[in-house]
C-alpha cells in the first residue's frame, strides 16, 4: 500500500501530521507494506528569503494582523508541536523560499531518502532557525541525509528537479488540493490536516481493507 504526503517544509502542521502519521504507522499490523512518498508544496511560491526579517512580524504582516496576534499563534503552534516531542523555535526561523529545498526533496526521492532528508529540512527550519533557502546549507543538509555532496552542489547550481516540484503541485491542484498536510491513502482515501493518529490509523486500516 502507498501513502502519498503533499506537505511543504516551511509548514508546522506538516512536520506535526509527520510524527502523528509515524505514531499511527508504527501501530498498524502491516506497517513495513506501506511505501510513503512525499510529494512538494509551496505554500507561498512567491515568498521572498527575508533572512534578517523578523518572524513575528512576517506572520503578521502576512496575515494583516497585530504583532500580538502573531506571538499568540507562535506559542500555539510551539505548544501543539511539543505534544509531539518536537521542539520549534520559532522566533529564530529564517523568512525563507522553499523552492530549492523542494528540489533537494525530488533528488532525495530518487536515492530512496525522502522521508530522511524531509526530516532533516524540518528540523532545519524549525528548530535550528536554519535559512533553507541557501544552498551552503541544503548542501549539508544533503550531505547529512546520505545524498553526495558534489551530486547535491551540481543540482542547486542548475535547474534539475524543476519539472518534478511542479508536477507534484499540478497533481495537488487537479485533486483538489488546497491546503497541506494532505494525505492521500492508496490513491483511495484523502485526509487533510495533522490528524490525530488514531485517525491516520483508521485510514490505513480502511485503505488497506480497500
Amino acid at each position: 500500500m502507498k501513502v502519498d504526503i503533499w506537505s511543504d517544509v516551511r509548514c508546522p502542521f506538516c512536520y506535526i501530521g509527520k510524527r502523528k502519521f509515524e505514531t499511527a504507522l508504527a501501530q498498524f499490523e502491516h506497517k513495513d507494506q506501506v511505501e510513503v512518498e512525499w510529494h512538494s508544496f509551496e505554500l507561498d511560491p512567491n515568498a521572498e528569503t527575508k533572512p534578517d526579517a523578523d518572524p513575528v512580524d512576517y506572520l503578521a504582516d502576512r496575515y494583516g494582523r497585530p504583532r500580538e496576534w502573531a506571538e499568540e499563534m507562535h506559542e500555539n503552534v510551539t505548544l501543539t508541536a511539543a505534544e509531539v516531542g518536537l521542539k520549534f523555535n520559532l522566533g529564530i526561523s529564517v523568512v525563507a523560499n522553499s523552492f530549492d529545498a523542494h528540489r533537494l526533496i525530488q533528488l532525495a526521492k530518487t536515492e530512496g531518502l525522502g522521508d530522511a532528508i524531509e526530516e532533516l529540512l524540518f528540523e532545519a527550519f524549525f528548530t535550528g532557525g536554519k535559512d533553507i533557502s541557501d544552498h551552503q546549507t541544503l548542501v549539508e543538509i544533503g550531505t547529512a541525509a546520505g545524498l553526495d555532496k558534489v551530486t547535491v552542489e551540481t543540482m542547486l547550481r542548475g535547474t534539475d528537479f524543476t519539472d518534478e516540484v511542479r508536477y507534484d503541485e499540478q497533481t495537488a491542484q487537479n485533486i483538489g488540493v488546497r491546503g497541506v498536510p494532505f494525505f492521500v491513502f492508496d490513491q483511495k482515501l484523502g485526509v487533510s490536516g495533522a490528524q490525530p493518529p488514531e485517525t491516520f490509523l483508521g485510514a490505513l486500516q480502511q485503505a488497506w481493507a480497500g
